[in-house]
């Protein structure tokens, strides 16, 4: 390789050697701070220092914080810790405008946070009341900034979120006008990007007031103003249109929205839609196919296999274990279950309208079904034909359908077998509800329905201590089985334990809080427990939630009765009367109150009623007679009594006030009427001697003043003083099979007395005071007026 030679220029030997001599390249180190010219090559020649003394600014470091370099010879310190503390920092000024702003723009963000959280806690007017501080701070905050910057700076985020949450609040306190309003302020401003979008808001609110066709308007502006890209949000849109044709009778509309859906991004709402769409023009084959298409939409989820261990790894059961019931597959459970809520719900409603009949359409649907991922639901599709089987009364074909399931899997033997019991126990068949009870129970010892059904079959029997223990079974599987508990409650009062019968209706109070039949259990419990006050609270309960129900009024009524509360009382047998007005109970106590207070005319028309109600009743045509004398009528009694006595012309009672009207007015026919007194009196006389064997062994003897009389009706022996409360007397008055002995023979037989007691007297004339004696049995008939 070539070498580069620097040849040096001639020279003398001397000269060169001499040289090197003048100059000693070999240095030494320790002497240098005494080396005269070292030290004044390093003060003149490096960097051109200046001399000492003179400082030169080190511009290089400022933007490390260093800002004037230290004189020579000082301490190195590039902390600056040598000049002591930092100064205190400058106090902020809250009164400057900039401060005032940002202090308000937070209380603004703090407020529609407080009223977005007041909104998701269910209190709405607070969560009002906020959005409505946030949009007045919002506007004092926006006159604040104007004033103070340029209207550019505003921050327009903060002015959209104070009225979109505003009108939020409006629209759930259902302030439609007002929250329209709000919305159109942003809609209508340019500077706000992508609020047309709130468009859908606004045709949710025009839905909501039924104003179909404003709604749709806006939903397609709203669909106008969203890009392609944004496929889902369109679909929901399109799906809210599809919607609302719906329910303007616009099907064909809405099958076109819905048919788009289907074919985009098919989903389970949209296909039930579409199948209600042509269910309601009648389409056989296109529901046919919707009901496929529904079928058809994936649901997305995991299939159950993959929470199954496939191997004995501890760590891995215990990853399954913890992803079994997580909030992902809570959210999958709820979507199946939805989804064959769709199904379930379509193929009722369609299956008695595609084919001939109900039945040949379920066939159908159950195909269907079996061929798709939802083979369970066949099973369930055969139990609801059984059930629509029974809705039509044809119990032979639902037992035949259900004993179809006796061969199947567990879970779907017992559901059937559970409605085999329910029907054999409804049409009284004991032994065979009991026998497919313990098939039921037998198949699935968890099934909380089963053990119920097993329980009633029980009690049926009057076994109430073993079926009060199915339904304790059928609690602990299911806590939440109501009619189990129900039970248990009614077969704790057949069983006298009225505390725990109790224990069980409250609770089961806490969990239906507006059951009628639970409240009126309540009630009744308290009755037995002889505790009034509270059982009228639970009747009162009871009638705010069904205030049509005439029992439980008459119910209300009777205790205010037993209470002395006359007047509580009458109102709530009127208002069971005005609701049912063929309770003969009810119609006897408003009769019987009007006669008590004195108004005889108005309780005419409740005895009118009654004999209406059961015209085979003396009784209730001779309390009319009775009403019409009191109350001064007599024509118009002694008109009915002759009515009376041609419907029975055996009645004893009629004959006897016939004969002593006419007698009192002085109408001929009296002699008829005393002459077919006379005639019943010898036939009841001969049947009652042939009747003396039968007689009840309580039986009084007649013709006594002490107010006793026999009877072989079964109708007490104590006649009644005038004392007696009317109620007694109307349930003591005669019926046509009363044997009567004449009056002229022995005493006045005191049973038969005024049917409405004893009147209060009034200055009348003499033949008038003498038509309104307490007792018309009180004289003896004169012997003038009974021929021989």
């Amino acid at each position: 390789m070539m070498q580069n030679v620097h040849l040096a220029p001639e020279t003398d030997e001397d000269d060169l050697y001499s040289g090197y001599n003048d100059y000693n390249p070999t240095y030494d180190t320790e002497e240098l701070e005494n080396d005269t010219a070292f030290q004044q090559a390093v003060r003149t020649s490096h960097g051109r220092r200046p001399p000492d003394g003179v400082t030169r600014p080190m511009t290089a470091v400022r933007a490390a914080g260093f800002t004037k370099g230290a004189l020579r010879g000082s301490a190195f310190d590039p902390l600056g810790q040598s000049w002591g503390p930092a100064p205190p920092l400058e106090a902020r000024n809250e009164d400057s405008p900039e401060e005032k702003i940002r202090q308000l723009e937070k209380k603004v963000n703090e407020l529609v946070e407080e009223s977005c959280i007041a909104n998701s806690c269910g209190d709405l007017k607070l969560a009002l009341e906020k959005a409505k501080d946030a949009g007045r701070k919002e506007r004092v905050l926006v006159r604040q900034r104007e004033q103070v910057t340029r209207p550019e700076n505003i921050n327009l985020d903060l002015t959209y979120s104070v009225l979109f949450n505003l009108a939020s609040q409006y629209s759930a306190n259902e302030m439609y006008a007002e929250a329209l309003n709000t919305y159109q302020v942003i809609v209508k401003n340019k500077m706000f990007s992508n609020a047309g979008r709130l468009k859908v808001n606004m045709g949710n609110i025009y839905l909501k007031q039924r104003n179909y066709s404003k709604a749709i308007k806006f939903y397609r502006m709203a669909l106008d103003q969203i890009p392609s890209v944004h496929k889902e949000m369109r679909i929901k849109i399109m799906q809210n249109i599809g919607v609302t044709f719906i329910k303007t009778g616009q099907y064909s509309d809405a099958i076109s929205s819905f048919e788009h859906i289907m074919s985009m991004a098919p989903n389970l709402k949209a296909g039930f839609n579409l199948i209600l769409s042509y269910f309601a023009i009648g389409d056989r084959e296109k529901m046919k196919k919707s009901f496929q298409k529904l079928i058809a939409v994936p649901l997305e989820i995991d299939e159950d296999d993959k929470y199954i261990s496939p191997s004995d790894d501890p760590h891995t059961n215990l990853v399954i274990e913890a992803i079994k019931n997580d909030h992902l597959r809570q959210m999958e459970r709820e979507r199946k279950a939805m989804a064959e809520k769709y199904i379930m719900t379509a193929a009722k409603l369609i299956a008695p309208v595609i084919e001939t009949s109900f039945a040949v359409g379920y066939d159908w649907c159950v195909e269907v079904v079996k061929a798709s991922q939802y083979v369970e639901l066949a099973n369930d599709l055969e139990i609801n034909k059984a059930i629509t089987y029974l809705r039509q009364k044809d119990f032979n074909q639902a037992v035949e359908t259900l004993k179809m399931f006796e061969k199947k899997d567990s879970r779907v033997k017992s559901a059937a077998a559970t409605n085999l019991s329910f029907l054999y126990y409804l049409e009284n068949e004991f032994a065979q509800a009991s026998s497919y009870a313990d098939l039921a129970v037998n198949s699935d010892r968890y099934n909380p329905s089963a053990l119920t059904n097993k329980g009633n079959t029980v009690f049926a029997n009057g076994d109430y201590e073993k079926a009060a223990e199915f339904y304790k079974e059928a609690l602990r599987n299911d806590c939440s089985c109501t009619e189990a508990l129900y039970n248990i409650g009614l077969t704790y009062k057949k069983l006298n334990r009225l505390d725990e019968a109790l224990d069980c209706f409250l609770k089961l109070h806490a969990i239906l809080r507006n059951s009628a039949q639970v409240l009126y259990q309540i009630a009744n419990v308290y009755e037995l427990m002889e505790d009034p006050s509270q059982a009228m609270e639970w009747l009162m309960q009871l009638i705010s939630v069904v205030p049509t129900d005439s029992r439980a009024l008459s119910k209300l009524g009777g205790l205010y009765d037993s209470e002395g509360d006359k007047s509580q009382a009458f109102q709530y047998y009127y208002e069971s009367y005005r609701y049912f007005p063929s309770n003969i109970e009810v119609i006897e106590w408003l009769g019987a109150y009007y006669i008590d207070t004195q108004f005889c005319e108005k309780a005419i028309q409740y005895f009118e009623r009654a004999s209406l109600i059961q015209p085979t009743q003396v009784k209730w045509q001779l309390m009319v007679a009775s009403c019409f004398r009191r109350s001064g009528n007599y024509q118009k009694a002694l008109d009915t009594y002759k009515d009376i006595h041609r419907k029975f012309p055996e009645n004893v009672e009629c004959l006897r006030f016939l004969v002593r009207l006419c007698t009192d007015i002085g109408l001929k026919e009296v002699q008829e009427y005393a002459t077919k007194l006379k005639r019943l009196e010898k036939m009841k006389e001969i049947r009652e001697q042939r009747i003396k064997s039968g007689r009840d062994s309580s039986g009084c003897p007649r013709g006594r003043r002490d107010g006793s009389a026999g009877s072989d009706s079964g109708q007490n022996c104590s006649a009644g003083s005038k004392g007696e409360r009317l109620s007694a007397q109307l349930r003591a008055l005669p019926g046509t099979d009363e044997p009567y002995e004449s009056s002229s023979n022995k005493e006045p037989d005191a049973f038969y007395v005024d049917p409405l007691g004893p009147q209060i007297e009034r200055p009348k004339t003499a033949a008038k005071k003498r038509m309104e004696e307490d007792d018309f049995a009180d004289e003896e008939l004169g012997d003038d007026l009974l021929p021989e």
